[in-house]
């Protein structure tokens, strides 16, 4: 077990195990030192959409927070079937998050702190990184919140 992986433990969280399904594109795209990881939506470890709906109207601030801490963890998954070992990320570089939200609503920073919230718990200093939080009037399959991300690896 990664060092990573005892972090999430001692949270109360596993890594699930993750197969990218997603026809035309991948999970993550290798160039150099970084990995580039495609968009992730909050699931279950069965892949089941959960937290569906709009932050403003379906979704409090605290349920969005969740999910977009669901989307690192699913997103752990990923990389852990990517790269074998946890162990070998060394930062976040870049994250980007989309919110689906009312027109109303602004606190999408405070959504998305919960996957850079996880990450820094996980990688400290490390895990802190450049972001985007961005509202969008609707996302596929009505999730919540889907976010896309730059790790360096070693």
């Amino acid at each position: 077990m990664s060092l990573l992986e005892e972090r999430l433990a001692a949270m109360g969280l596993a890594v699930p195990e993750r197969v990218w399904n997603k026809g035309k594109n991948v999970a993550v795209n290798h160039v150099g030192d970084f990995l580039y990881v495609g968009g992730h939506a909050p699931t279950d470890p069965d892949g089941v959409i959960r937290l569906k709906g709009k932050l403003g109207r379906d979704l409090s601030v605290e349920q969005g927070y969740q999910a977009a801490r669901n989307c690192a963890v699913v997103a752990l998954g990923n990389l852990k079937s990517y790269l074998g070992d946890l162990d070998r990320i060394v930062r976040v570089v870049k994250v980007l998050g989309f919110v689906n939200a009312t027109e109303e609503f602004q606190q999408h920073g405070a959504v998305i702190d919960g996957f850079s919230d996880l990450w820094i718990a996980l990688l400290g200093e490390n895990g802190r990184h450049a972001r985007s939080s961005i509202g969008v009037s609707s996302l596929a399959s009505n999730i919540s919140v889907e976010i896309e991300f730059i790790v360096q690896i070693r």
